[in-house]
């Protein structure tokens, strides 16, 4: 089941690739752990403005590796 946005890091040729359902051409990282990092701060900006993101992590071999939700405070809905 999908929630809001979508972002989600998979593996590239040469790195990790950083997709979301607002970036046209995504970001490129050298490391998982670059990817995940930004992923995350895309995910919390998108929880400032009010909307849920859901990031997917998938390994190299495609299979999903972990979900991480972020959700807008009661602050930023406005209750």
């Amino acid at each position: 089941m999908r929630m809001g946005l979508v972002i989600s890091i998979t593996a590239a040729q040469t790195g990790w690739r950083v997709q979301g359902d607002t970036l046209e051409q995504g970001m490129m990282f050298l490391s998982g752990a670059e990817a995940e990092h930004a992923a995350c701060q895309l995910a919390e900006r998108y929880a400032a403005a009010g909307h849920a993101t859901e990031i997917e992590v998938f390994l190299r071999d495609g299979a999903l590796a972990g979900r991480y939700v972020s959700v807008p405070s009661l602050d930023e809905l406005g209750l």
